[in-house]
């Protein structure tokens, strides 16, 4: 279970991971050793799943996002498996989830404009077999983005 300190280390985390060690102890109040320790922990429990930087999608030629809904005519697991190992072929999908609802999936794509949607449009049709209904919404204008989650 983590207390008040590992939830006040994550969130310092999640909103700027290169903080040194000596830094986050300072600010939640421990000294080093035990604050790296603690780190450690979280990451070997799997609370930290990875460390990375976040990019500009606009200057790195990626700044649409698409958000494709998907049904499909096929709900048993192998058909899943095999439709998770296809996604996992294409850089343009940022996020994948299986939904309640209407639509069997959402997926959001990073893209530069419509026609590199249109090309990864086609390619994604020819490699999935078994899909009902593809719709696709262009996000026109991102309102809020954040990576971080509420630690409550």
């Amino acid at each position: 279970m983590l207390d008040s300190i590992d939830k006040r280390i994550l969130d310092l985390l999640q909103r700027d991971c290169t903080l040194s060690v000596s830094d986050i102890a300072e600010q939640v109040n421990l000294s080093t050793t035990p604050c790296w320790k603690r780190i450690r922990k979280l990451e070997t429990e799997g609370y930290i799943k990875a460390r990375v930087a976040l990019l500009n999608s606009r200057k790195l030629g990626a700044g649409v996002s698409v958000f494709v809904h998907i049904k499909t005519k096929h709900h048993d697991a192998q058909w899943l498996t095999q439709f998770a190992e296809t996604l996992q072929q294409f850089d343009e999908i940022m996020e994948c989830y299986r939904m309640a609802g209407e639509w069997d999936y959402l997926l959001r794509v990073a893209t530069s404009d419509i026609e590199s949607f249109d090309h990864f449009y086609k390619q994604l049709i020819s490699a999935v077999d078994g899909l009902a209904d593809v719709t696709s919404s262009f996000a026109m204008e991102e309102i809020k983005y954040t990576t971080r989650l509420p630690l409550k």
